[in-house]
């Protein structure tokens, strides 16, 4: 049976982690403002499908956590 080796986590590895951090909460954005207009009015994709729009929505929420979360841990 194989040991286990060590391994290091990294942390903060300069301005290139704020960097696609910010982008993730950028597209992050850009995605709720989508799926929530289509919610909302039916546009761009006319009400196609509730509950994918429902989905976009929680998962465009939750990848602007993470990337804020990222953000805050880069230093």
């Amino acid at each position: 049976m194989a040991g286990f080796q060590a391994v290091s986590v990294v942390r903060g590895s300069g301005p290139m982690a704020k960097a696609m951090s910010i982008a993730g909460m950028i597209v992050a954005g850009l995605l709720a403002l989508i799926f929530i207009a289509d919610l909302a009015v039916g546009i761009p994709f006319g009400r196609y499908g509730t509950m994918t729009d429902i989905g976009f929505v929680i998962s465009s929420l939750l990848l602007a956590y993470l990337s804020w979360n990222a953000f805050r841990d880069a230093k």
